[in-house]
């Protein structure tokens, strides 16, 4: 019975979980297309001067994954300290694996590209001529 708890609970905060990296990664998805309107001109002049669609693609791409990675790095500095905070005050014994680090380090790059993805190749799309116009 008290196994068939802590299964239905670890279900449900891995739900949350992952409704939690949806919605991240759609305020990084919302941050880097609104990125991409403020630096029309930059990226217009950019490619005025011979920058490839794959440069500017790969520059914002690269933008995304280290927002994420970062996001990524606060994530597991905090959970590392409540796991310490808890074990320490014996609310409950707590560890912070190698492997929960690096799953953590890799999921949130794989956001990162996910979600830098759409707004990396509208950047890389756009047409200098009409890039170095917009007001």
């Amino acid at each position: 019975a008290l196994t068939q708890v802590v299964d239905t609970f670890t279900i449900f905060l891995a739900s949350i979980a992952g409704i939690s990296l949806v919605v991240g990664g759609i305020g990084i998805m919302n941050m880097m297309l609104t990125t991409v309107t403020e630096r029309t001109k930059e990226i217009g002049l950019r490619k005025a001067i011979g920058a490839k669609r794959r440069d500017i693609n790969l520059q914002f791409l690269a933008e995304a994954i280290i927002l994420t990675f970062i996001g990524g790095f606060i994530g597991i500095l905090l959970g590392a300290l409540i796991a310490f905070i808890m074990s320490y005050f014996e609310i409950i014994q707590t560890s912070v694996s190698i492997f929960s680090v690096f799953l953590a380090f890799g999921v949130s790059t794989l956001i990162g590209i996910v979600f830098g993805y759409y707004p990396a190749q509208k950047a890389s799309k756009l047409n200098p001529i009409d890039a170095l116009r917009y007001e």
